[in-house]
């Protein structure tokens, strides 16, 4: 085999370890991200069941921890959104 050929496979061989170190390091980086919907999955479960021992204690308020817990819920999930959407531009960008 020539010494051209040789060097020649031997930068193919190069960029293929590159790019599957690519895509191994994209997929960490992506699993990594998405340790954020566990805290957001915690963050739901004490929310609401503070709501409901909340509204068990004081009937009378119910209503407003309500709505309380609903502006909780949307601003909780909008981190689980934004951790999604940086691990979508992980993988794909």
């Amino acid at each position: 085999m020539s010494l051209h050929k040789q060097a020649v496979l031997s930068n193919s061989v190069v960029q293929e370890r590159a790019m599957s170190v690519l895509a191994a390091s994209k997929m960490v980086g992506a699993g990594c991200a998405t340790i954020a919907l566990a805290g957001v999955g915690a963050g739901l479960g004490v929310m609401f069941g503070s709501l409901i021992n909340g509204a068990a204690r004081n009937p009378n308020i119910a209503k407003q921890l309500v709505g309380y817990a609903l502006l909780g819920f949307a601003l909780t999930e909008s981190i689980a959104l934004f951790s999604l959407l940086v691990v979508f531009l992980i993988l794909f960008a």
